[in-house]
């Protein structure tokens, strides 16, 4: 008899993410990746050390942009202020559909979400691009028939700007509705909490005497290179956290048939 799979920890059980197809022109979804180019380029790949960057990167899914083109805007307001260069022929998906420097991504998709979760369409994490800026958006999903588009508002007039074959230019994510208003924020001084007060001076302490051993070139900080605690999910008591997570697994957009 085969065995149930484990849930993981925390996991959110019946939460449904559906892409209905409402055009032939939809763009591809992927899931999130770690890797961006900039990171690559960084002296020994360092970006990389950096456990949130890397969680952010892979959190969502992505719509790939269906072709390579290049925008220029002239500065204006009307539709026709930014110019296209195709690679291949136009791409239906892909217009000037607001004017004053906005460019325009349609999906193809009515997303649908688990009663209660709105979609926050938004730029993909830690992915700058030069000249251009993605536009966020939060649409109540579980309910609206209607599709929404991506848009991004050219930050730099008179420019070039290329966007490549499958590059991520709409990252989508689920999100409880009033799961924000739900939060009490408060601020508190630090010693009012011994433990954490604590816990914060250890490893601000361990952290500046590792940047000090680093810069006069200790060989033990030189060999170590970076302090690893969090990564490894440790506190300054050396204990790890259980649900400690180092890579999101996000499940593939499956085609399901009638």
């Amino acid at each position: 008899m085969a065995k149930k799979a484990k849930a993981r920890p925390g996991s959110a059980r019946g939460i449904e993410l559906t892409a209905f197809r409402v055009a032939d022109t939809a763009l591809r979804i992927a899931a999130g990746g770690q890797q961006r180019e900039w990171m690559d380029e960084t002296p020994d790949r360092f970006a990389y050390r950096c456990l949130p960057l890397l969680i952010a990167n892979q959190a969502g899914w992505d719509l790939l942009c269906p072709t390579q083109f290049s925008l220029r805007w002239d500065g204006g307001v009307g539709l026709e202020s930014i110019r296209f260069r195709w690679e291949d022929e136009p791409h239906p998906a892909i217009a000037s559909h607001f004017g004053s420097g906005v460019l325009t991504f349609t999906p193809g998709y009515l997303f649908r979400t688990t009663k209660g979760h709105n979609l926050w369409a938004r730029g993909c994490p830690n992915l700058p691009k030069d000249g251009i800026a993605p536009l966020d958006g939060i649409v109540e999903t579980d309910w609206a028939p209607f599709s929404f588009t991506m848009n991004w508002k050219v930050t730099r007039p008179k420019h070039w700007i290329r966007f490549d074959e499958g590059e991520p230019i709409c990252r989508i994510v689920p999100l409880p509705r009033h799961y924000l208003e739900n939060v009490r924020p408060r601020t508190r001084d630090l010693w009012d909490d011994k433990l954490i007060a604590k816990q914060y001076t250890t490893w601000n302490e361990s952290r500046s005497r590792f940047i000090e051993d680093l810069h006069a070139h200790e060989e033990e900080a030189v060999k170590q290179g970076w302090q690893r605690t969090y990564i490894r999910g440790q506190n300054m008591r050396g204990a790890r956290m259980q649900d400690h997570q180092t890579k999101l697994r996000l499940r593939d957009f499956l085609s399901v048939g009638k």
